[in-house]
């Protein structure tokens, strides 16, 4: 951690949460994620409730209700901390896309949604998900999505097909994003959300994804979803209608550090694990791996590209906090693309360093290889981050478009 971005109140937490992690999490995390994941269930309750007997349960929520009550900037860095172990935010209750829909519903939900929802998963009582992307369109271009809610009385008729709805198994309720008003001539004005139980019989959970030869279930999973005529309340609107997108925007830009972060707090420990294998693992009687300059690059590369993306996220989170998310849109456009690239690349060289045991589940690396490599891919494809902020770049000079 830089010195530059802490305060007085986080410089006691990150090494409650670093003990932590090291004496409760880090012992137990590969018998965890190597096996089926509801085997562990009692664990991580156990864990949780730990964590709040420490007053550590979920930073990023006022003590009021339950949390630590740290900002944007301070939360970063916690979850950078939280990052190194595949089951750290879990544990903390900000995983997402529980914490995404936490903000969310915070900000515009009624109070009864609050009351029966909300509160409940900020306790850690339930898990939530979220579905917006379906497979016959492009998740590149958001706005065209065939789920539809047409309001039949006090109650919106939901049908439509989703898919990567992220920890949808094991879920109490999604947030839909669906359109609400298909005629509108602004293609941004169409969509809403809304909450949806998953005990609804409209709804159908048609199978866990399987990600690289892993299907997972529970927590670690991405749901392809269906819902064939599921009726909800009117009441169950998040927002107003047409607000959809708006308040996706307003998710996005919290998700986007809290994403980073998480993926810094990744690179820190296959970093630490690179190190620790050059340093011991011996070549012949006179040699370790780390002796070779090839090796010692790749160090020095990943120690640098870390460096930088750190600080690149807090500027970034510092910006929001400061001026909004929308005086950050290039910022938070960039550490998209740039620190899902370090995350890829560190945990490439990780598992180069390592040889035949990195492609093995004997090590942490395998698993956020699979898992991760997805950050390219969601929240928007580097290359269209790439466009938007060239083209930002551009028009500055004169060139439109």
């Amino acid at each position: 951690m830089t010195e530059l971005f802490l305060t007085e109140k986080l410089k006691p937490l990150l090494p409650q949460y670093q003990d932590f992690l090291k004496k409760e999490v880090y012992p137990i995390e590969l018998g965890i994620i190597t096996r089926p994941f509801r085997q562990s269930l009692s664990i991580i309750k156990a864990l949780r409730e730990k964590a709040k007997a420490q007053k550590l349960f979920a930073p990023h929520l006022s003590p009021k209700e339950g949390g630590v009550g740290l900002n944007l900037m301070e939360f970063a860095q916690v979850s950078e901390v939280l990052g190194t172990s595949p089951l750290g935010h879990l544990i903390f209750n900000c995983n997402a896309p529980d914490i995404g829909n936490m903000e969310l519903m915070h900000q515009f939900a009624s109070a009864d949604l609050k009351n029966k929802y909300l509160h409940p998963l900020m306790n850690g009582d339930i898990r939530s998900c979220f579905a917006m992307t379906e497979p016959e369109f492009a998740g590149s271009n958001p706005v065209n999505m065939a789920t539809t809610a047409v309001r039949e009385g006090e109650h919106y008729v939901i049908n439509g097909h989703k898919w990567f709805t992220t920890a949808a198994d094991g879920a109490n309720f999604t947030i839909v994003m669906a359109v609400t008003d298909g005629r509108n001539v602004n293609p941004y004005l169409r969509a809403s959300m809304i909450l949806v139980p998953l005990d609804n019989p409209g709804f159908e959970l048609a199978r866990n994804i399987s990600i690289m030869g892993d299907a997972g279930e529970d927590y670690f999973s991405h749901a392809e979803v269906r819902f064939t005529n599921c009726k909800v309340p009117v009441a169950n609107l998040i927002g107003e209608e047409g607000q959809g997108f708006a308040l996706a925007q307003a998710r996005l830009g919290p998700g986007r550090i809290h994403h980073c972060m998480r993926w810094i707090g990744i690179c820190e420990r296959a970093f630490d694990l690179m190190c620790h294998r050059a340093a011991t693992r011996k070549l012949n009687d006179h040699q370790f791996l780390g002796q070779q300059q090839i090796i010692q690059a790749w160090i020095a590369e990943c120690r640098a590209n870390i460096n930088a993306a750190r600080l690149m996220v807090l500027h970034t989170a510092h910006k929001m906090e400061k001026e909004g998310a929308k005086a950050a849109k290039e910022e938070i456009s960039t550490i998209k693309f740039f620190v899902a690239d370090v995350l890829m690349k560190t945990l490439d060289r990780a598992i180069q360093l390592h040889g035949a045991l990195g492609i093995t589940d004997d090590t942490l690396l395998s698993f956020w290889y699979r898992h991760e490599r997805g950050a390219r891919i969601y929240d928007g494809p580097d290359e269209v981050h790439k466009v938007s902020l060239a083209k930002a770049i551009l028009k500055n000079y004169g060139l439109e478009k």
